[in-house]
């Protein structure tokens, strides 16, 4: 379960939410059966929490979306794919810590 300010995103409004977003996007590609995708759940939710306003945060499953999964060449999960203008600028593979996420996300942050 998505926390409060986490997004869902899928095949379907992808485009709308992530790619044509105004500023920068946290897209976490993960699936229900994943232990560590389980584990940054949390995390992901922290985020958007913190982020609220600043920066979109979202869940997209890639069992329920594996188109969206396929084009972004998602091959393990968890990935974490930062989007800027429509475009990734970041992707990070496998369970991080909050602080690396902060660490990538920096660079896009809106000043």
């Amino acid at each position: 379960m998505a926390g409060a300010n986490t997004l869902t995103f899928n095949d379907d409004n992808f485009e709308t939410e992530v790619l044509q977003a105004a500023g920068p996007v946290l897209v976490d590609f993960w699936a229900p059966w994943c232990g560590p995708c389980q584990m940054l759940g949390p995390v992901i939710d922290e985020l958007a929490d913190e982020l609220k306003g600043k920066v979109k945060v979202g869940k997209l499953n890639v069992d329920t979306s594996p188109a969206t999964a396929s084009r972004y060449h998602v091959q393990s999960i968890p990935t974490i794919v930062i989007f800027s203008q429509g475009q990734a600028v970041k992707t990070l593979v496998g369970l991080k810590k909050k602080s690396e996420l902060q660490a990538a996300l920096a660079a896009h942050l809106p000043r």
